[in-house]
């Protein structure tokens, strides 16, 4: 037992069912939201930049079984999802996703999220890794005791696996008799993939590019066998397993938020700059009051801008932003290299004045004042096909 003064014991991490495969291939391994994640595959020719760039140039593989599956199920299921999610739901068809999010009473966020309709009486949620405890409790606070709704955590029972990038279709077509070319963007549907029945393959991604989620039951061994063997259709297109740091890369140049950075409950969703999602006329949800005043008043103060290094010096989470005559006006959100843009890229939380006016800024970098210049979000989109 620990002393009186003594701090609690931490929790011990949480693995996937990859983790023996993870460190097999000498993985960093990192503390992400409770979970023991890589971070990087190093070795010859390996880490972060060649992760990144083989999403960008051919395909990458993540495991990102971390995330986090609540199901809604029963008749009272859509009216729940409607009440505690910004986008509207009564708009998907079976097989059908989108993006979406859970305020808060201020209409900042408790978490993003996916929301998949499986049928006309079930929903399933994905959430972030390190809120999922979080957001099943608030779920079950906001729309728990509602009739005709059975509310599950199912994060346990599920590996997802996420190959990303323009060579993702072929190479997962090689393991599955579903047409994958029918699955439309934000689309899913049940098939057998590398010999495992009963897989939910979806057409999402968290990359910018294009690519697929493989949700299978969480064992080991049918873990293992799924990433193995999508790792050997990869490997004419020179597939590279990829750790959470091209993951980060990867969707900051693509200017996607994540939770904690752009996206907190500190942050509104017109400040976020995510109202592409948000549905104020679809009927009451939780925020949307706080969101009509924040309309009826003007509009936000603050807002999400993109950043272009201008001089030589790298803009990294939670450094301050100024103005060109030194008045501390913001923070970056995220920031780091563009390692396919090949340059300095951060997001960043300004006044909406100063963002509307696309004037150039500083950031302090480790006490040297940089400039940047403000650029559209997103930085990176991936080419149309021909």
């Amino acid at each position: 037992m620990p002393d009186a003064g003594s701090p609690a014991p931490a929790a011990p991490l949480k693995k996937t069912a990859l983790n023996a495969t993870h460190r097999a291939l000498k993985a960093k391994m990192v503390d992400f939201g409770g979970w023991e994640m890589p971070v990087e595959y190093p070795g010859p020719g390996g880490g972060l930049i060649a992760e990144h760039m083989a999403v960008r140039t051919g395909v990458g593989l993540f495991d990102v079984s971390h995330m986090g599956e609540i199901q809604f199920r029963g008749p009272g299921s859509l009216a729940a999802v409607q009440h505690i999610a910004m986008n509207d739901a009564a708009k998907l068809q079976n097989g059908q996703a989108h993006y979406s999010a859970l305020l808060t009473p201020a209409g900042a966020f408790v978490d993003d999220i996916l929301v998949h309709r499986l049928g006309a009486n079930d929903y399933l949620l994905v959430v972030n890794a390190g809120t999922a405890d979080k957001d099943f409790a608030w779920i079950k606070q906001q729309v728990g005791g509602w009739p005709g709704i059975h509310l599950s955590n199912y994060s346990s029972y599920y590996s997802q696996l996420a190959l990303q990038g323009p060579r993702a279709l072929e190479t997962l077509q090689k393991l599955t008799k579903a047409d994958l070319a029918a699955i439309g963007n934000y689309h899913f549907e049940w098939g057998t993939v590398a010999g495992i029945p009963n897989g939910l393959i979806a057409r999402t991604g968290y990359s910018g590019e294009d690519g697929f989620e493989v949700y299978i039951p969480s064992d080991e061994a049918t873990t293992v066998k799924m990433w193995n063997a999508l790792l050997e259709a990869g490997a004419e297109f020179g597939i590279r397993p990829c750790g959470l740091g091209a993951r980060n890369t990867l969707r900051l140049e693509a200017g996607m938020s994540l939770y904690g950075h752009e996206i907190s409950e500190e942050i509104n969703v017109f400040e976020a700059g995510l109202t592409r999602w948000l549905k104020l006329d679809k009927g009451e949800f939780i925020g949307r009051d706080a969101l009509l005043a924040v309309e009826a008043e003007g509009g936000p103060k603050r807002k999400i801008a993109g950043l272009e290094m201008v001089e030589r010096g790298i803009a990294r989470d939670g450094y301050s932003v100024l103005s060109l005559e030194g008045e501390q006006i913001g923070t970056v959100t995220s920031g780091s290299p563009a390692p396919f843009l090949k340059t300095n890229i951060a997001m960043a939380l300004v006044p909406a004045a100063i963002a509307e006016s696309g004037s150039d800024v500083l950031v302090d970098v480790r006490g040297n004042r940089v400039r940047a210049r403000q650029v559209p979000l997103p930085f990176y989109k991936r080419p149309k096909k021909a």
